[in-house]
């Protein structure tokens, strides 16, 4: 193990990023399962979407208040509020006899996640030197990337032959490991006295961010769209590929590259990843129009994974760079402010363009965002190169 890598892999880290793989796999494995286990319960298609819907609306309002209460309080005690929260909620779609009450349980949830997501990315920034934190980052958004698509994989073979509520179970059960988890964790990270009197009032957005959570949000339109609607569009277009395995691939992909390149994470500025990665978009849309086998398939994947995956871990650590380390919690929310949007608007879009329009324009009409991402990095091109160096 290198230098750069001893500083980096404490037993306090490697917690950490075992908890965020743990927590985001709770998270991940329910999603695809809410909707059809809200119809069971007897809800309609309509309040089912809702029931859906309701944690990225709690995450859009939360976002900011989280930040606020990261930079204030301890880490841990956010963190493990956040990790009760989110195993009362699942525990509740366990037991609920009602759809309305799987409502307000889905309401805990996020909550829960809220917090846990806020707090976890600025726990990891706290315990690695600043001039680390882009490589610390990239391994952190791996670990996201992995329980993104293998939880997921999981749930959706599983619960046909255990039913909802035995898999809803490992949900649970990840999440109670977690819990577990943090108690060993020895840096709580808690905010100095002192430091907490100079910090500003109450903020909604960290301002120096807001141009990587914009670019953000726009990059995760097409992800996200894909994540709802790959299998329909698959199916609609009568294409003959294995659909299942998109994201499988697209995580596999993004842990090869990501290893491969993870020392160049605290050296290369903003710029050049930004530019490699609009272009691995572009090339992912266009595949994702012409795919009609498993190789093209596979290519669409292995640049998303480029495209999005690459440029989600350099936007995360240069939101925290950009930002002074007494908003570092405020700087992470806004930075997950921006992926709520892209995580809401995406769904919405494709579905527009799926009723209203031709199936064929799906992701071409998606390269809008491309020159709109171009214009607002040129508007912000030498903060965004800067920040690589405010260790």
């Amino acid at each position: 193990m290198d230098k750069k890598e001893e500083k980096i892999f404490t037993k306090d880290t490697i917690l950490v990023m075992i908890v965020t793989f743990l927590f985001q796999f709770s998270v991940m494995s329910l999603n695809p399962l809410i909707n059809g286990y809200a119809q069971n319960l007897g809800a309609s298609s309509a309040f089912a979407g809702v029931i859906v819907s309701v944690m990225s609306i709690t995450s859009m309002f939360l976002r900011p208040i989280a930040g606020n209460l990261s930079d204030r309080f301890s880490k841990f005690s956010l963190t493990l509020i956040g990790g009760i929260l989110s195993l009362v909620g699942i525990l509740g779609y366990i037991f609920t006899p009602s759809a309305g009450l799987l409502l307000i349980f889905r309401l805990i949830n996020g909550i829960g996640m809220v917090l846990c997501t806020v707090c976890l990315a600025t726990w990891l920034s706290f315990l690695v030197p600043r001039d680390h934190v882009g490589q610390a980052m990239g391994y952190y958004g791996l670990l996201n990337a992995t329980s993104m698509a293998l939880a997921p994989f999981v749930s959706i073979n599983i619960y046909p032959v255990i039913g909802y509520r035995l898999t809803i179970g490992l949900s649970a059960l990840a999440n109670l490991m977690m819990i577990i988890l943090i108690q060993f964790i020895g840096n709580h990270v808690r905010p100095k006295n002192s430091e907490i009197k100079d910090r500003p009032g109450f903020k909604i957005i960290q301002k120096d961010v807001l141009p990587v959570a914009v670019m953000i949000s726009l990059l995760s339109i097409p992800y996200f769209a894909t994540q709802a609607d790959i299998v329909s569009y698959a199916s609609e277009r009568h294409l003959n590929i294995s659909v299942g395995s998109f994201f499988l691939i697209y995580a596999i992909v993004l842990f090869i590259v990501r290893i491969a390149l993870k020392n160049l994470f605290d050296t290369v500025p903003y710029g050049k990843w930004f530019w490699v990665c609009s272009l691995a978009t572009v090339i992912y849309l266009i595949f994702l129009t012409i795919m009609d086998n498993n190789w093209l398939m596979g290519l669409a994947a292995a640049g998303l994974a480029i495209g999005y995956g690459i440029m989600f871990s350099v936007s995360q650590s240069t939101a925290l760079l950009l930002a002074p380390m007494s908003q570092q919690g405020l700087a992470s929310s806004t930075f997950y402010l921006g992926l709520d949007i892209g995580m809401a608007v995406g769904p919405i879009l494709g579905g527009l363009i799926a009723n209203y329009l031709s199936l064929k324009l799906y992701y071409p009409i998606m390269l809008v965002i491309i020159p709109i991402i171009v214009v607002l990095y040129l508007k912000n091109k030498t903060k965004l190169n800067n920040a690589i160096n405010q260790h």
